[in-house]
């Protein structure tokens, strides 16, 4: 991949809307990753991504180690979960969920051994067959780590008659308080770069970037040092929200747009984030599975905001104490970052596969303004990264009309939330599209 001098130097984004909320990062950015020890107990979901929920492949009663499988299915859109401590099983059962309010979870009380099942041997993953950085792939339990939680070996397995020719990383990390991915970038460069040469080879892609926002100059730096000698180009990305989202991505590196309706793969695009990528080169090489995650534990209602590696399962409550529990009275605790995160009802809901952060904010600095009708302003429309009119669906998802939303390209709402961040009538339009989409998935 030949790289021109100006492509070195210049610093690109996507053209439509966008937006600059307050990035917050300051409080957990410059704190390296911290290994939470291993709680006294993990609740770990049978689902954790986009797909077939998993079987329980153990029983109550059963003792099991860490990395040991405990749940999976034979649909190929699934991905196994793994005990992420050693002890005994003492439940099977629907147990809070932080995304699904309520599913089946295995409980699994230490034996504080912290033992671990026999993992394969390492391997060099240059001499391993595409079908073989699959298999390896698939049965660690690798998912999305940005959020979306679609399981990684089917994102890797296009149709034939769609061949791959960019792989792109998402190391923007555009949403306002998180810095998981900046630590990652930071800390562990090596792993990132050859997560994507290990994608570049499945997928027989010619072409590799990883996109980073010019807010994060070291990560860049990092990253372009381990890529010096692979044909990989580190792209500095304009710090603007939503630039990790998927198309919009796709649009700043290569300048191409995926069709309405369509898929990156559609235009020969693979896009992964960092954290995945990272996975990848610890699933291939070290064959261990996915039991633990990186997660942001901050904002204002944080005591010590900071980057924690957390075991899957392991309670908010568990994880906030060890930074040093909430702050004065919280007002909400979300699940990921503030615009596209999902606010929750319970600190017993476990950390999962897509937790990329734990954000508390304090009651004083929720808005206790109610929504109105809307006074057709606009500013949804000339902010929305898709060129869709939000303020139009959410008319229409009100008055439950949801077949003419979708003319209106509802489905093509990547639900990053800038028309409810920009409504001055305070419209609460993404969770209106969601109830819009759910509807027709419904009919």
């Amino acid at each position: 991949m030949e790289i021109s001098d100006s492509r070195k130097t210049m610093i690109t984004t996507f053209k439509k809307g966008g937006i600059h909320p307050p990035k917050e990062k300051h409080l957990s950015r410059e704190k390296a990753v911290q290994t939470l020890p291993p709680p006294p107990e993990v609740v770990i979901p049978l689902s954790q991504h986009i797909g077939a929920p998993c079987e329980p492949k153990i029983a109550k009663g059963d003792v099991v180690k860490i990395g040991q499988v405990i749940g999976e299915s034979s649909a190929f859109v699934s991905a196994p979960v793994h005990a992420s401590i050693s002890g005994k099983v003492t439940n099977i059962g629907p147990m809070p969920h932080p995304v699904l309010g309520q599913a089946p979870a295995v409980t699994i009380e230490s034996d504080e051994t912290d033992t671990w099942a026999e993992l394969k041997a390492e391997q060099d993953w240059k001499k391993l067959s595409s079908e073989e950085i699959l298999a390896s792939i698939r049965s660690s339990g690798i998912v999305g780590l940005g959020g979306a939680t679609f399981p990684t070996h089917v994102k890797l397995s296009p149709p034939k008659e769609k061949p791959i020719k960019t792989c792109i990383l998402n190391g923007a990390e555009c949403e306002p308080y998180l810095t998981a991915d900046y630590r990652l970038m930071v800390e562990e460069p090596g792993k990132i770069a050859t997560g994507l040469a290990i994608i570049m080879k499945i997928l027989g892609a010619q072409e590799g970037y990883i996109g980073v926002e010019d807010d994060k100059p070291e990560a860049i730096t990092l990253l372009k040092k381990e890529v010096a000698k692979m044909n990989i180009e580190v792209v500095t990305l304009e710090a603007k929200y939503p630039q990790g989202a998927e198309k919009q991505l796709i649009a700043a590196i290569t300048g191409q747009e995926v069709p309405s309706g369509g898929l990156p793969m559609d235009i020969g695009c693979v896009v992964q984030n960092v954290g995945t990528a990272a996975a990848i080169t610890q699933a291939v090489t070290a064959g261990s599975p996915l039991i633990d995650r990186i997660v942001s534990v901050t904002g204002a209602g944080v005591a010590s905001p900071q980057n924690v590696r957390v075991r899957l399962g392991s309670s908010f409550s568990y994880v906030l104490d060890q930074c040093g529990g909430i702050k004065g009275e919280a007002g909400k605790v979300i699940m990921g970052g503030p615009m596209m995160g999902m606010a929750q009802t319970s600190l017993d809901v476990p950390v999962i596969k897509g937790t990329s952060g734990i954000l508390v904010i304090p009651r004083a600095d929720v808005p206790a303004d109610q929504p109105v009708s809307c006074i057709s302003c606009g500013r949804c429309l000339r902010t929305c990264p898709m060129g869709i009119m939000p303020s139009i669906i959410g008319i229409l998802a009100e008055n439950e009309r949801f077949e003419e939303a979708k003319r209106y390209h509802l489905l093509d709402c990547v639900e990053c939330g800038c028309c409810t961040y920009i409504c001055p009538a305070r419209r609460p339009l993404v969770h209106l599209i969601k109830y819009a989409k759910a509807a027709l998935r419904k009919k």
